[in-house]
Order: C-alpha cells, then structure tokens, then sequence
C-alpha cells in the first residue's frame, strides 16, 4: 500500500467503478488539491486497489475532523481476497495520524458487506441512488 497521485487511479476507478465507460468522468475537482490523500495497492507493479479519501463535513459529528472516502475499488480478479481492507487499515492509520476523527462515505450497497466486516457503520435511512451510477448507495460511517 503506498500514497499515489490520483491520476495513477484513474484507469482502475474507470473500469472497476464505471463499467469502463470512456464517456464516464472518474476526475474529482478536488483530486489535485493540497489535503486529500490517495492510496493504491499493488501486487509488484500493479494496481489492484484505489481509495481517495477528501476532507469533509461528515453527515454525522459533524464537529469531528471528517474525511470522505471515494473511488475504492478493488479489480475484478482479486476482491475478496484482502487487498481492499489492507488499504482500508492503511489510509485509516495515516487519517488518524493527521488528526482525522471520522470518516464516512456513499457505499454501493454491494460493498456494505465488506464496509461492516472492516469496522464501518451503515447509517439506516440513507439509501439513496448515485446520480453518478444510478446504482443504490447506503451512507457508512467510522470512528477512527
């Protein structure tokens, strides 16, 4: 797990995230800002994790130091296998290192499966469709 740019994540949120549609964006206005913190896994040189975390106010606490998470996405052949909460533990260790109290994102409810088995909360009543995906999307939160 090492601290990329996001640029570096780009063509695995487009596939994993996107269906690989050239025509959907996967560039957050805020990805080459100052504060957020992108992270990949790799097996040797590839990249087989991406998870984008941005500062921001939390729809819980929101007097906690709060990041968002975005873009976590884990290729194809390898979810399940560990990868995705490796990078989870580690992004979460350099968040709390920064001061970061909370962190909470819009998961694709069929990822609230994995989210819960790494310490993630599911805010009931928060179901909502992704206008980005159009896919159904649960808000998560964890205290770090």
């Amino acid at each position: 797990v090492r601290r990329v740019g996001a640029s570096v994540l780009y063509e695995l949120r487009r596939r994993v995230l996107r269906g690989n549609d050239p025509n959907k964006t996967v560039v957050d206005a805020r990805d080459e800002e100052e504060l957020p913190l992108h992270f990949g896994g790799f097996l040797e040189d590839r990249l087989v994790v991406s998870a984008s975390f941005f500062p921001s106010t939390a729809p819980t606490d929101a007097h906690l130091a709060t990041y968002q998470l975005r873009y976590m996405a884990t290729d194809f052949d390898v979810q399940g296998q560990g990868y995705g909460a490796l990078v989870l533990a580690a992004a979460e260790d350099a968040l709390r290192a920064l001061g970061v109290q909370q962190v909470w994102a819009n998961a694709r409810d069929t990822a609230l499966g994995f989210y819960r088995s790494t310490g993630w909360t599911v805010l009931e009543g928060t179901e909502h469709l992704s206008p980005e995906t159009e896919l159904p999307h649960t808000v998560i939160v964890k205290l770090l």
